[in-house]
C-alpha cells in the first residue's frame, strides 16, 4: 500500500481510541446489550482516554479492501510497527514492515515520509483527516456520546463491540471497538469507510503515561527529498 493511502488509514482508524491485545483465556457469558448498557460502556471508555495523558505501543494494521460491487478484494499484508500518542494532537507512527514509512503530528502539521520513494507530504491537521471528532476523542479533547450513536453489538463481563455512528458528515462511515467494559480499556478498533473498505487495528506491550519528549513529535526533513505540500499546494525538493 503506498504510503499516503496507508496514512490516511491511520488517521481514520484513531478515532476509537487507544488499544491493548490483551488475550482472554475463556469466553465470558452474554450479558444485556440495550441503550443503557451502551452508554455505560462509552462513558467508561471516555473516562479512560480523559484520564491518561499519553500511549505508545507496537501495533498491527491490516486492511481489507472491495470492489463497489462488495466483492471482497481480500486483506492486504499486515503492517507493523511502533506508535506514540500524546496529547494537544500528537502522535508519531513507525512503520518497520512491510516497508519503513513514518507519520508524524505535531497537532498542528502532519508529515507522512515514504522512504522508499524518497518523498514527504506535508498537510495541516486542522484541514486533512485527523479534523473533527475522530482526533478529539483520540486527544481527550472530545465527547464520544455527542459524536456517535452507540450501539452495543455484543456484551460480557470482560468485553464489549461497539459500533460508533457519525452523527455528523464524516470521512468514514461507521467505527467499531471493543472495549473492557469495566475499565474502559479498548482492545481493537475497526473503521470502514464511505466505499466499504475495512481496516483493523490492534496494539499490545501498551504503556502508558511514559511523558515522551517534545522532540518525539518532531520531523527532520531529510536532504534531498521530494515534499509535497498540501498546505502551500505546492510539490517539490526540500528546501
Amino acid at each position: 500500500m503506498p504510503v499516503v493511502r496507508r496514512s490516511v488509514l491511520i488517521a481514520a482508524c484513531l478515532v476509537a481510541g487507544f488499544v491493548s491485545s490483551a488475550a482472554r483465556a475463556e469466553p465470558a457469558a452474554a450479558e444485556d446489550c440495550g441503550p443503557e448498557r451502551a452508554l455505560e460502556i462509552a462513558a467508561r471508555v471516555q473516562a479512560f482516554y480523559d484520564s491518561i495523558q499519553d500511549f505508545s505501543a507496537r501495533f498491527e494494521q491490516v486492511s481489507e479492501s472491495v470492489l463497489l460491487s462488495g466483492a471482497s478484494l481480500g486483506g492486504e499484508e499486515p503492517s507493523r510497527g511502533h506508535v506514540v500518542f500524546a496529547k494537544r494532537g500528537r502522535m508519531r507512527w513507525s512503520y518497520l514492515e512491510p516497508e519503513p514509512s513514518l507519520v508524524v503530528s505535531n497537532g498542528k502539521t502532519m508529515w507522512i515520509y515514504d522512504e522508499a520513494a524518497n518523498q514527504v507530504t506535508r498537510m495541516p491537521v486542522a484541514q486533512e483527516y485527523l479534523a473533527g471528532a475522530a482526533l478529539q476523542f483520540l486527544l481527550g479533547e472530545g465527547e464520544i456520546v455527542e459524536s456517535f450513536h452507540i450501539k452495543a453489538l455484543t456484551c460480557t463481563s470482560e468485553s464489549a463491540e461497539l459500533q460508533l455512528l457519525p452523527k455528523r458528515p464524516a470521512s468514514y462511515e461507521k467505527l467499531g471497538l471493543s472495549a473492557d467494559p469495566g475499565t474502559g480499556l479498548v482492545r481493537e478498533t475497526t473503521i470502514v469507510d464511505l466505499f466499504g473498505n475495512r481496516t483493523r487495528i490492534r496494539f499490545e506491550a501498551v504503556q502508558l503515561d511514559r511523558g515522551p519528549p517534545d522532540s518525539t513529535f518532531d520531523f527532520a526533513l531529510p536532504d534531498g527529498v521530494e515534499v509535497i505540500d498540501l498546505e502551500l499546494g505546492g510539490t517539490g525538493p526540500a528546501p
